[in-house]
């Protein structure tokens, strides 16, 4: 009896065996599955992240070109006649205009600062000091860069 009932009991659980064995592969399968699904959407995010960013540099290099050409043809313009003599000598002294003018005021406002230091009662050395700072200093050395040694090295590149 014993026998029968310890039988039976072994052959249930040896048959029930493989089914808890399928349900739990399965459950890992599943499980599998799953994972390889959210590594294919994280992989599908970043795929189209990449793809927005090279949609961002290709519309900024298209607007970047076209901001170039626009400038190109902005400057091309400026340089060419409208055939109404006035207007044509008008707009080609407005850059010398403005020079000069700003030369005149910067000139204006380093000699009333030297003469003022002077009035004071400053002497000739401190009243060219105050008049005088490294910022001018800088603005000379860019003026005549400009005007000698940019323009030598032009002549020499062509």
């Amino acid at each position: 009896m014993i026998e029968t009932l310890l039988g039976g009991l072994l052959g249930g659980a040896f048959r029930l065996a493989p089914e808890i064995l399928k349900w739990l592969d399965r459950k890992g399968e599943r499980g599998h599955e799953l994972a390889m699904q959210d590594k294919a959407l994280e992989f599908e995010k970043l795929r189209g992240a990449q793809r927005m960013a090279e949609i961002g540099a290709s519309a900024d290099a298209a607007w970047n070109t076209g901001a170039i050409d626009a400038l190109r043809e902005a400057v091309a313009a400026q340089g060419q006649r409208s055939g109404v003599r006035w207007a044509d000598a008008l707009s080609v002294s407005v850059r010398p205009t403005v020079t000069y003018l700003f030369v005149l005021m910067y000139v204006g406002v380093k000699l009333s600062t030297f003469v003022g230091s002077v009035q004071v009662g400053a002497g000739f050395g401190p009243a060219l000091l105050a008049a005088w700072s490294e910022a001018d200093q800088a603005l000379l050395a860019g003026i005549l860069n400009y005007w000698f040694l940019n323009r030598t090295l032009e002549k020499g590149l062509r």
